[in-house]
């Protein structure tokens, strides 16, 4: 991380902190999800920045970028990214997401065309709609509002016991990103989401889905997307759930490479 930039940018009306690699190579750009932080890519980042200029924002609430009182809906979300690829003076990057930041990818890639060289989205929050109200009636901003009003020490503890697996570092950071995300935040969870098929059918690069065999979006949906649009392929990494970017850093990695390897070659 020595030559890493740490840098804000405005873009939609809000300042977007971002973390960079650097160098004169593809511009790749990671979206986090929901309570993350452009910081939480950094173990992903180390391992591509040989190849990839990846540029790790971190959304509106999240992290050092603003915090606006409202505006947490997938559309603003996108907007913010389209003005951060406009502001950084971006050419035709890679865009990346998990969770969150995988449908908003998405909608940014049925928007932007071929102004995108290619989309990968890790296990995006493409939920059905009884789903996606079941989760917004659910207590998870009620559960992160009572995270935020203990110690740090204390969280990490606790992130220990439940993902041994993950090393010291990454749960570190993404503690921190946790105790940095405003409730406010939460808004993204109001139904209803973009239409994920619609928005899959639309995008005219090539495209990757990752998904765990444990997560949000299953085979099945999977098989059915790539039926939708001639650009999607898949890959399923086993025993992943919906982390498989922190759960499973190593293949994933290796799949996007993979990936990128024969599609933009």
């Amino acid at each position: 991380m020595t030559n890493w930039t740490s840098r804000t940018c405005a873009a939609n009306g809000i300042d977007i902190h971002y973390l960079r690699t650097g160098d004169d190579k593809p511009a790749l750009i990671a979206l986090h999800g929901l309570t993350g932080s452009g910081a939480c890519w950094t173990p992903f980042a180390r391992a591509l920045e040989d190849g990839y200029d990846v540029i790790m924002p971190s959304a509106r609430g999240h992290g050092a970028s603003s915090a606006p009182s409202g505006g947490y809906l997938y559309c603003a979300l996108a907007d913010d990214v389209i003005g951060f690829i406009d502001a950084l003076g971006l050419t035709a990057p890679i865009l990346l997401g998990h969770s969150m930041g995988g449908m908003t990818a998405a909608v940014v890639a049925s928007e932007m065309g071929t102004a995108i060289r290619s989309v990968i989205l890790a296990d995006p929050t493409f939920l059905a709609p009884e789903r996606q109200r079941e989760v917004y009636r659910s207590d998870v901003a009620e559960q992160h509002r009572r995270l935020l009003a203990r110690d740090k020490d204390e969280a990490l503890a606790e992130a220990r016991r439940r993902h041994p697996h993950r090393s010291s570092e990454l749960l570190d950071l993404i503690i921190d990103a946790r105790l940095r995300t405003e409730i406010s935040a939460f808004e993204v969870l109001t139904p209803p989401n973009p239409d994920y098929r619609e928005l899959v059918e639309a995008i005219a690069v090539p495209s990757l889905l990752v998904i765990g065999d444990n997560g949000v979006v299953s085979v099945e949906t999977a098989r059915e997307l790539q039926g939708l649009n001639q650009h999607l392929r898949y890959e399923v990494i086993a025993n992943a759930g919906h982390g498989l970017p922190y759960d499973k850093p190593d293949e994933f990695a290796a799949a996007v490479r993979s990936f990128l390897a024969t599609e933009i070659a």
